[in-house]
């Protein structure tokens, strides 16, 4: 067993604990009192919650990132606010920060990235030699 795992069970049985704690001595304080089979129905149903939630978790800690950095230098997107020198490019649906690779770029023109600086993209506009090669 895997110790995320051993938490997990643990987590799940201290609410449990929790749970039966305030549904037999807490609601009975304010004079609401729910039966033993309600509390078996709400213990399974939280139960059932704990493990969908621990395989959703496992499930989303195991997936590959969707966006690399590496393979970003030739991209193509489109600027979203202007390049004066420093703005934002939005490229496979996501924002990112970029620098102009010397030119003003306006909003809405279509760049590809040329270079790459830790999370910032280095950009130029695309040129005719750049829509030839796609073609």
């Amino acid at each position: 067993m895997t110790t995320r795992l051993v938490l997990a069970i643990i987590s799940t049985l201290l609410e449990e604990a929790a749970l039966a704690v305030i549904v037999l001595w807490g609601l009975p304080q304010l004079e609401i009192y729910i039966p033993l089979a309600g509390l078996i129905a709400l213990m399974v149903a939280w139960g059932v919650f704990s493990v969908f939630i621990y395989r959703m978790g496992s499930r989303a800690l195991r997936r590959k990132p969707v966006v690399d950095l590496l393979p970003m230098v030739g991209s193509r997107g489109k600027v979203v606010s202007q390049l004066a020198l420093d703005g934002q490019v939005r490229i496979k649906g996501e924002l990112w920060q970029a620098t102009s690779a010397g030119e003003r770029i306006d909003a809405g023109e279509e760049v590809i990235v040329v270079d790459q600086e830790g999370l910032k993209l280095i950009v130029r506009k695309i040129s005719n030699s750049d829509l030839k090669g796609t073609e």
